[in-house]
């Protein structure tokens, strides 16, 4: 698939991968494009633009995933993306979905069992991705800024220790995703069902670029950081 550059218009972003419009909100950016390039769009948004073209390439194509280059990025500009991307999961795709399913319900007339059992998984999965994301706004990004603000380190805290209470949410959805496709009995209407099911099929993409971005990326530079300030403590 393509790799997007400065020079190409945001336009084709949108009409190459329709996928990306959410991404490309979370940079402040919406319609309206005219014939702009993403170079001149990211200017007037004040947009990193080697930062918005990392993610938005990690996102089209599977393949490609700038490790080195991403690295090289502030954490405090991951940092952003990643909580604008949390307001967005939690504000719209999570309850989207619950609307689906709802719908999808609606529609079953006898022998629901099958359905219930998707309904109480979602739930699960639900509350549990609530607790990953709450703990990484509330306790892992701040523990990140002010090391990086700061430049030292504090008594039992790494990010190290936050990443052992890191739960596969990622897996849990896959596993939603099975169950409705493999053992779902067919008394609910298709095309509802449909819905929902691609819903789903997006949102694990989207969760598993950005879980890449966490723990490949993010992780990564702070435990760079936190083994140099241990380097300089020992000296």
């Amino acid at each position: 698939m393509k790799i997007f550059d400065k020079e190409n218009k945001i336009s084709s972003l949108v009409s190459t991968n329709s996928n990306l419009l959410p991404v490309i909100n979370r940079f402040g950016i919406q319609l309206g494009f005219k014939e702009k390039t993403i170079a001149e769009i990211c200017a007037e948004k004040n947009v990193n633009p080697d930062f918005f073209l990392a993610i938005v390439n990690t996102y089209t194509n599977e393949n490609y995933f700038p490790e080195e280059e991403l690295l090289e990025f502030s954490p405090l500009l991951l940092i952003d993306y990643l909580k604008t991307t949390h307001k967005y999961y939690n504000e719209y795709v999570l309850p989207k979905i619950e609307r689906l399913l709802d719908a999808v319900m609606k529609t079953c007339r006898e022998n629901c069992s099958s359905l219930k059992m998707i309904s109480t998984f979602y739930q699960k999965f639900k509350v549990e991705l609530h607790i990953h994301l709450t703990q990484e706004d509330e306790k892992v990004f701040p523990y990140i800024i002010d090391l990086y603000h700061n430049r030292r380190l504090t008594e039992g805290k790494t990010i190290g220790a936050y990443e052992d209470e890191h739960t596969s949410v990622e897996e849990k959805l896959s596993d939603l995703k099975n169950l409705a496709i493999k053992y779902l009995e067919p008394t609910y209407d298709s095309n509802a069902m449909n819905e929902f099911l691609q819903t789903l099929f997006q949102f694990e993409k989207d969760l598993y670029d950005h879980a890449r971005i966490e723990d490949l990326i993010l992780v990564k530079q702070v435990m760079r950081i936190e083994e140099s300030l241990k380097t300089n403590a020992a000296r």
